[in-house]
């Protein structure tokens, strides 16, 4: 079983007195009916699952009377096996979107108490019209993301205390030992190839087969095609699919800037009117990730967002890889980093930072200055640059330095190298320490 962050977040949830419904979203087969199924199983006496896509006439259980007296009678008779315990008692109701009146009724749940509730869905942000009114202040919204690398070391037997002992060097801009230092490089390599789909990683994982991991990260693709032609309206559904696979190409370019005109070639018209809802589906899908341009990395960085001028990554590395042509996989482990203008290495970034702030953000001027990523952490406002190639001058994290005083600190990710800070004040560190920023 891997082991997974979100634990932790179900543990602390249970513990709370006044909690409200859970509500875990993320992309197909991140893992949320596995973990939640087995957290469900360990730390309740009594427990219900509903899968409304498995089991779509379980839906007239929330037809109807929505109060909650009324529900747990309709469960009862549903689930006669299952005895309902007050506080002893979990409901959990899988792929919620497909039943907007469940997703309504977490709020009886919540004001009653007798039953805690935990929810998932996929498609979440596809059903918000069907649903009548939605339960503000009754539901806590917990996003699920793939593996993040921390969470792939755990999987292939990288023991919790050699990673705290590498998050002390970071803190502390001591160097690492040279022996740890490559054999983390070699293990962020893997995960950059296999990615953090927990089916895929558990593949790795038992046959160490990179053919088999590419044979289910290119099915998996074809999955998420499949989802769009059965869940997008019809009138979007193709756009939506030229999107996705344009993603790729976009980020193969040395101006990552996502570009309507370059989902197809030689297309008239193209503009955001004519995809910018095939682009909402793929986020509110959870199956890519927006960076946002800013107009002046100074805080707060929200207010200086441009919502029209953005870069689109892939949630999940490894299925980018595969999204490429075959043969990237060996240049990635002959570290050969720098192919497709740095794409890879951009995407993983983008990945480790989504899980753990609201906004992706970069900062670009007049195609002159660009830095990857800026960052509050902590309420400092901070410049990330990500090199990957063997040129590691950066001119324009030198421009921020001297120029920008709204930025206060500077990191550069880059290969092939040990903690350090220069006579700037810029913060060096391997690419693998993206998982501590």
């Amino acid at each position: 079983m891997l082991k997974r962050k979100i634990e932790k977040i179900l543990l602390d949830w249970k513990k709370e007195e006044n909690k409200q419904c859970l509500l875990i979203r993320g992309a197909r087969q991140v893992g949320k009916t596995f973990i939640i199924e087995q957290f469900c199983k360990k730390n309740y006496e009594s427990y219900i699952y509903i899968n409304f896509e498995l089991s779509p006439t379980l839906k007239d259980i929330f037809e109807g009377d929505l109060d909650i007296d009324t529900i747990i009678m309709k469960l009862e008779v549903t689930f006669p096996d299952i005895k309902i315990k007050s506080s002893k008692t979990v409901l959990f109701l899988d792929e919620i979107q497909s039943c907007p009146n469940a997703r309504v009724a977490l709020k009886s749940f919540a004001i009653d108490k007798r039953i805690d509730v935990i929810a998932s869905g996929s498609l979440l942000g596809l059903y918000y019209k069907e649903i009548t009114s939605y339960p503000v202040g009754y539901e806590r919204i917990v996003d699920m993301y793939p593996l993040d690398f921390e969470e792939f070391l755990w999987a292939v037997g990288i023991k919790e205390e050699l990673i705290l002992k590498v998050r002390e060097c970071y803190k502390n801009k001591t160097k690492i030992d040279e022996y740890i230092l490559e054999q983390l490089n070699k293990q962020f390599k893997m995960f950059l190839i296999v990615g953090g789909m927990p089916r895929i990683v558990d593949e790795y994982i038992k046959n160490k087969s990179l053919g088999n991991v590419m044979s289910l990260q290119k099915s998996m693709i074809e999955d998420y095609k499949l989802d769009v032609i059965k869940y997008a309206e019809t009138s979007i559904r193709q756009k939506v699919i030229n999107t996705f696979d344009s993603i790729p190409a976009q980020l193969a370019q040395k101006n990552k800037k996502f570009s309507y005109v370059n989902i197809l070639d030689n297309e008239k018209n193209v503009g955001e009117r004519k995809y910018s809802s095939s682009i909402e589906w793929l986020k509110n899908a959870g199956i890519i990730n927006y960076c946002y341009n800013l107009t002046e990395p100074a805080a707060p960085l929200k207010s200086n967002l441009r919502i029209d001028c953005f870069k689109i990554y892939v949630r999940d590395t490894g299925l980018l890889m595969a999204m490429y042509e075959n043969g990237i996989q060996k240049d990635i482990l002959n570290n050969e980093l720098y192919i497709n203008e740095g794409a890879i290495l951009e995407n993983v970034c983008a990945e480790e930072i989504q899980t753990r702030y609201d906004n992706i953000m970069y900062y670009e001027k007049k195609s002159q200055l660009e830095i990857d990523f800026i960052l509050n952490i902590d309420g400092i406002v901070t410049a990330l640059e990500v090199k990957s190639g063997n040129n590691k001058q950066s001119k324009s994290l030198q421009s921020i330095v001297n120029n920008y005083k709204t930025v206060s600190r500077y990191i550069k990710l880059e290969k092939d190298t040990n903690i350090y800070v220069d006579d700037l004040g810029i913060e060096h560190y391997p690419l693998f320490m993206i998982m501590f920023i």
